[in-house]
């Protein structure tokens, strides 16, 4: 077997049959050679354990294997739609390698470096969203959208309105919003888009009412525009007194340009692990924010970071907190990687990624827009942090889908576009480039894009038989879907049965 196959048809570690070999040995000391009873049943004692027995190069090249099968933003573009999949500088991982030895429990007096980070990094993110105070407690954005949501509850609560039932979501917006929302037992009214792709405002006015408790919105929104009307609809909200919630997943389109605080938004999230270029995916852990504005800081979660006489404490509880999100401080490493990242950029750096991830956009949009087989969603407007582009035609007239050309892009060294969403966008591809990759890419990246269209009008089985240079080939979707069909470790049992997967020959 060559390294090259070996990369691509990398067993599992249990597979390989290396006997008796090992990475280093630990001396013993004489207290753990003694012999020591344990009355164990025998019927819980393992007869085999089958541990896999390997030197360290063994393991080292079977995880390097391991890692060349995986594809990140280290690698190359990943235009994940409302991801912000940007570039993370490495110089945050050293940043946050400092906060690995803190402990959670110390006394405030030993860790005043740490918490003074914290401290300015509430200031810097109600600055940058135009909130009044920023609380760190979230751990990631769907528990930031319940902080928010749990907020506004709690806000007609203490006015003593038991009517304030109904939550308003447009329909742009992200699936979480509405599963937030349902989860503190509002009844969830979807705002339609109009023809423009934007609220319709219209048919807001005729929802609201003293019902309606808020409005989740994301600005811009998932179709990468910009809510033109966001004035006009924050007054609608508040002259119920309801509250307008800010999902930040797309902040990225508008950061360092204008900000939601003077939008009318009386809540914002934000998720560093997107806006703030914190890893992200993977499993997480991700890191958020949930900030306020007037009255409503009374109900952020705590604890906040205050400064009084030159020291800082971990202290300050709102008046009527909703309470924590996570356990102490939130993801505290997390938060120093967004620190790292504000504070290499300064003022000056901040204000030019909402205006380079718009350049960026509306570049591919120019290469990309009168290709045939794509259409673009919404009349033809300038985009901020992403573009939709629905695949019907091609579908309809070559049988390729929008997971066909996703599936085909890996081959040509792209990770795949979010496909099917927004879900009242048919054959959707949604694309976001971010400020991070060079005009370059983003030239490869249409191309490669218009080479699979037209291979699909003249040959479309080689884009449905796609990819065949990756490590997994397609799988059965349904299978892949389904949340208690098979144990993983029947699947990899069957995946290799049906050679997508290789083994150590």
């Amino acid at each position: 077997m060559s390294w090259h196959q070996a990369v691509w048809n990398e067993p599992l570690i249990f597979e390989y049959k290396g006997k008796g070999r090992i990475g280093f040995k630990i001396p013993e000391e004489e207290e753990l050679k003694k012999e020591i009873s344990i009355n164990i049943p025998e019927k819980l004692r393992r007869k085999e354990i089958d541990l896999p027995e390997l030197s360290e190069l063994e393991v080292i090249r079977h995880f390097i294997r391991l890692s060349q099968m995986s594809f990140g933003v280290d690698n190359g573009m990943v235009p994940l739609g409302s991801c912000t999949m940007k570039y993370n500088p490495k110089i945050e991982e050293e940043a946050e390698l400092l906060t690995q030895n803190l402990h959670p429990l110390q006394d405030d007096s030993t860790v005043q470096g740490i918490l003074e980070v914290l401290y300015y990094m509430q200031k810097w993110l109600a600055e940058i969203t135009g909130m009044d105070l920023c609380s760190l407690q979230v751990p990631a954005g769907a528990a930031g959208e319940l902080a928010g949501v749990l907020m506004i509850k709690k806000y007609h609560e203490t006015k003593g309105r038991g009517n304030r039932d109904e939550m308003l979501v447009a329909d742009t917006a992200h699936g979480t919003n509405p599963a937030s929302a349902s989860m503190e037992n509002f009844k969830v009214i979807y705002i339609k888009s109009n023809s423009e792709g934007l609220v319709d405002v219209d048919i807001l006015k005729e929802i609201v009412s003293e019902r309606t408790a808020g409005f989740m919105l994301t600005n811009p929104n998932t179709l990468g525009l910009f809510e033109e009307n966001i004035l006009d609809i924050a007054k609608y909200i508040h002259s119920v007194d309801a509250k307008l919630y800010y999902d930040g997943a797309n902040l990225n389109g508008i950061l360092g340009v204008v900000r939601p605080g003077d939008m009318g938004f009386d809540i914002v999230h934000l998720n560093l692990h997107k806006t703030f270029a914190v890893p992200h995916g993977g499993g997480g852990p991700g890191a958020g924010a949930i900030c306020a504005k007037g009255e409503m800081v009374d109900f952020l979660p705590y604890p906040l970071v205050e400064k009084k006489d030159g020291k800082y404490s971990l202290s300050y509880i709102p008046k009527y907190s909703i309470g924590k999100i996570a356990t102490f401080y939130g993801n505290v490493g997390n938060v120093v990687r967004a620190y790292t990242y504000i504070l290499g950029l300064g003022a000056e750096g901040i204000s030019m990624i909402g205006k380079m991830s718009t350049l960026a956009t509306n570049y591919l949009i120019s290469q990309l827009k009168n290709v045939r087989g794509l259409e673009l969603i919404a009349p033809y407007r300038p985009r901020k942090h992403e573009v939709v582009f629905s695949a019907k035609t091609l579908a309809k007239e070559t049988g390729v889908t929008a997971n066909d050309v996703a599936k085909a892009l890996l081959d040509r060294g792209f990770y795949a576009p979010t496909i099917y969403f927004p879900p009242n966008v048919e054959e959707a591809l949604m694309i976001e480039p971010t400020e991070t990759e060079p005009k370059e890419v983003l030239d490869s990246f249409a191309n490669a894009i218009k080479e699979i269209i037209n291979t699909a009008y003249s040959n479309p089985k080689e884009i449905l038989d796609t990819p065949k240079n990756t490590s997994v080939k397609r799988l059965d979707q349904v299978i892949a879907n389904h949340p208690s069909s098979v144990t993983p470790t029947y699947r990899v049992k069957r995946l290799r049965e049906e050679g997508k997967i290789g083994s150590l020959k």
